[in-house]
């Protein structure tokens, strides 16, 4: 901490993950301004009857590891800037009014471990790159136009093809689904 010496402001010099609360005190008549800066690394909002959007400011809280919106009235789409919280190992949206695709976005958090985004009104194709691959159908239940793997509903060509991945009609009989196979060995540490 440091006092700055023009202003009577305390604050902390520190990583930029931090977000500042400030608290202004009068001691021995001089006012001083206190900065308070924290990390918020935890939000859970579940079960609050919350509604409207889920804010994409939310991306900026750079330093969440946890996340939970889950038994709400959320409408509209995941906000494509959750994909900027770098350190999120946990998501859960489950039980909202959520429509549209599932973000590609959300596969750049490569530390997500836990994924829920059950009964929601999800469509289109569940994203195949990186962590996807590992999550089970229970992330997405409750999404009746979602497909792909790991869901038993596969995706049409039209939805496939928009999705930037060759249709059914475009795989050849008896061909090695490879992506799955790396994210199973992968995953039991063959």
């Amino acid at each position: 901490m440091m006092l700055g010496n023009n202003s009577h402001v305390l604050y902390f010099l520190g990583n930029s993950s931090y977000y500042p609360d400030k608290v202004k005190l009068t001691l021995k008549g001089q006012e001083l301004e206190i900065v308070l800066m924290t990390i918020l690394t935890s939000v859970d909002f579940s079960c609050n009857n919350f509604q409207g959007q889920i804010p994409h400011e939310i991306g900026d809280l750079n330093s969440l590891y946890i996340f939970n919106l889950s038994h709400n009235n959320f409408t509209g789409t995941i906000p494509t800037s959750l994909g900027k919280l770098k350190q999120l190992g946990s998501l859960d949206l489950s039980s909202n009014n959520l429509t549209g695709e599932i973000p590609k976005e959300l596969t750049d958090l490569t530390f997500l471990s836990f994924l829920n985004l059950s009964y929601n009104n999800l469509v289109g194709a569940i994203p195949k790159d990186h962590q996807f691959q590992t999550f089970s159908a229970d992330s997405y239940e409750g999404n009746a136009r979602l497909c792909g793997f790991p869901l038993r509903a596969g995706c049409n060509s039209q939805t496939d093809e928009q999705n930037g991945v060759p249709g059914e009609s475009e795989k050849k009989a008896g061909e090695i689904e490879w992506d799955y196979v790396s994210a199973v060995l992968g995953y039991i540490g063959l």
